[in-house]
């Protein structure tokens, strides 16, 4: 029999060897990578982040790269992770058309790939496609924001890139909705790609050439903060109603100060999470669990009136 004070000893040393091998366990669920567009931006930023947190709880390594849109450098990433042995990728594609071929390689290394926040074009290659409900979100957007115009005025709109689909269904989305609305005239669009410095400089041109609009629409809170900044500039914000798409941490304090009418939240931290969840059971299981690969999430309208309700990046309570 041992003394006791060996007991002990023994004891610790089959526990933290018990630990160990717990942790080696989890180490050997093996890599996923998670590949987003630019970590920079707050939205992505959320994306990438809540991802990684999920996958590491699940007991697997995580690595986190940007693309900022380049499908050069999506590719090379994806090279990366084949060459790494990832049991899984978690995917923002760069591009509607021009990440196919990136899917498409990954697959045929037999990694397989969840596509989050955009979608590719192509069906069949990725085994979800986890995206928000944008065509939803833009009718849910264009209708508060012309409610808050009382259904008249000039207005001006900020987009996405064109290789990004979310772009056009949001602005196709507002324009469903606006068309109901002769009083309501549209004096100029651009291109400011989801950046708020372009959603600025952009802004700040329009107004030369229509310095007396009512109104703003943006196809995310980046493009409308860059706006904001140029409104004040000019003086003009408090005769112009601008509003936002994404419901990022910035533009939920603008909501706060009164100067950005609205934002449209996009629930990235559920399907981010749900990402790394999903992959989990396919590589357990070969299933996926859902009825499809497409999978929408619906947008939530922030406004002054459920504000405070806005408990973390991206998570609006109730």
């Amino acid at each position: 029999m041992l003394p006791k004070s060996k007991k002990l000893l023994f004891a610790a040393i089959v526990g933290a060897s018990a630990l160990f091998s717990g942790s080696l366990a989890a180490q050997d669920k093996g890599l996923i990578s998670i590949i987003v567009n630019d970590m920079s931006n707050p939205y992505w930023q959320t994306e990438g982040s809540v991802a990684e947190r999920t996958v590491e709880e699940l007991g697997y390594e995580a690595s986190v790269s940007s693309h900022v849109g380049d499908t050069n450098t999506e590719s090379n990433q994806v090279d990366t992770a084949i060459t790494n042995g990832a049991k899984a990728i978690i995917l923002d594609p760069a591009n509607a058309d021009g990440s196919i071929g990136a899917v498409r390689k990954a697959v045929d290394a037999g990694i397989p790939v969840f596509i989050i926040n955009a979608e590719i074009n192509q069906q069949g290659l990725a085994k979800v496609q986890l995206v928000s409900n944008n065509a939803q979100g833009a009718a849910l957007g264009a209708q508060e924001w012309a409610t808050q115009l009382g259904g008249e005025g000039t207005y001006v709109e900020l987009m996405g890139p064109p290789s990004d689909n979310n772009a056009a269904t949001r602005s196709n989305g507002y324009e469903t909705v606006l068309s109901q609305y002769p009083d309501l005239v549209s004096k100029a669009s651009d291109i400011a790609n989801w950046d708020r410095t372009e959603g600025r400089n952009k802004m700040q041109s329009m107004l030369r050439s229509n310095p007396d609009i009512t109104g703003v629409i943006s196809g995310n809170d980046e493009m409308a903060l860059g706006a904001i900044v140029a409104l004040k500039q000019e003086g003009k914000l408090d005769d112009v109603i601008v509003g936002g798409f994404d419901g990022s941490p910035d533009a939920v304090d603008a909501v706060r100060a009164g100067e950005l009418a609205y934002s449209v939240l996009q629930p990235v931290a559920v399907f981010a999470e749900d990402a790394a969840r999903i992959a989990d059971r396919y590589i357990r299981t070969g299933e996926t669990g859902l009825d499809g690969e497409k999978q929408l999430y619906d947008c939530i309208l922030i406004t002054p009136d459920n504000v405070d309700q806005y408990v973390s990046p991206f998570v609006l309570e109730g």
